[in-house]
């Protein structure tokens, strides 16, 4: 009997030792491990990046119907507004000022056309107010900085 207690608390004790090391290399292992972070194409810099971005997207607004590779061209577009998006919404600084405004609204509506009518070339209305809201994105942007 008293054995077999001995035995019952040498398990129990056992368990807990090996639950904990468990959770010992868990924890060690997770935090020693690298985390690889999508890359991004921007820079920091609010106004190269803007003026970048707008010059690779009135590139892409140009791209004829029929060229063969308007697929890839869709692709970077909207991993470019991704990127533009993601690295300056949440920047008080920026998102307050004129040009991030117009820039999110271009941005969007081009972005909304690829994603929604993905094998539809950009409509010529679509393309002009593209055009004029990039464009004046960019003024505005040289101007604040």
């Amino acid at each position: 009997m008293f054995f077999a207690r001995i035995n019952l608390s040498f398990s129990k004790f056992i368990m807990k030792a090996l639950s904990i090391c468990i959770a010992f290399v868990i924890c060690f292992g997770l935090s020693l491990s690298p985390s690889y972070a999508a890359q991004s194409t921007m820079s920091g810099d609010y106004a190269k990046d803007t003026i970048s971005v707008v010059k690779a997207l009135k590139g892409a607004i140009e791209t004829p119907k029929d060229a063969s590779n308007k697929e890839e061209v869709r692709e970077e577009s909207l991993s470019l507004i991704t990127d533009y998006i993601s690295r300056y919404r949440n920047r008080g600084l920026v998102n307050k000022t004129q040009s991030f405004t117009t820039m999110q609204t271009a941005l969007n509506a081009m972005a909304g056309h690829y994603k929604n009518f993905a094998s539809r070339p950009l409509p010529e209305k679509l393309k002009e107010r593209l055009n004029k809201e990039l464009s004046l994105a960019e003024k505005m942007v040289l101007r604040e900085s």
